[in-house]
């Protein structure tokens, strides 16, 4: 196994992990730039006014695109026990 297997290797689970959290992140962003917006238009300066609405909306894109992070998780997974006999060489 060289170095340059070992790097792919990293970069290939990083970038897995981007993509599995891009919605989530995309998502929260989106509220927190809504709320802020709200917040500076009514001059309501609640810290905790942006806490619950990006929990909810954290949730509820988790609940919807589980089942496609969960199957892009274990592909990926497969593919890394597929990769061990090649990797022992």
């Amino acid at each position: 196994m060289s170095v340059g297997d070992i790097v792919n290797l990293m970069r290939g689970g990083i970038m897995q992990v981007f993509i599995l959290i891009l919605p989530v992140l995309s998502a929260a962003l989106v509220i927190g730039l809504i709320v802020a917006i709200f917040q500076a238009t009514t001059s309501i300066q609640e810290q905790t006014l942006t806490f619950l609405p990006k929990l909810i909306v954290i949730l509820v894109v988790i609940a919807l695109l589980c089942g496609w992070m969960f199957s892009e998780m274990r592909e990926y997974a497969v593919n890394l026990f597929r990769m061990i006999p090649n990797l022992a060489r």
